[in-house]
């Protein structure tokens, strides 16, 4: 049972790291701060894929902490 949580959990790894990687890059430097916060402030929404994987990224991170929670119950 250990050994299939431990190979879960590099597969949820994995695939959080590749959701953050492929997600669009924000604007850098402080005009896209400001301008990024105006977007959020005024209704502006992630379209397409990019919501998509902010969700995905988010139940992964979540999944990841369980099994890992659960990985160091059953072995501690």
């Amino acid at each position: 049972m250990v050994t299939f949580l431990m190979i879960l959990d590099a597969i949820i790894a994995i695939a959080l790291i590749a959701s953050v990687v492929l997600q669009s890059g924000k604007s850098a430097g402080m005009s896209g701060a400001i301008a990024g916060g105006a977007e959020t402030l005024f209704g502006g929404k992630k379209k397409g894929i990019d919501e998509i994987l902010a969700k995905a990224t988010m139940i992964l991170g979540l999944l990841f902490g369980v099994v890992t929670m659960i990985l160091v119950k059953m072995t501690a």
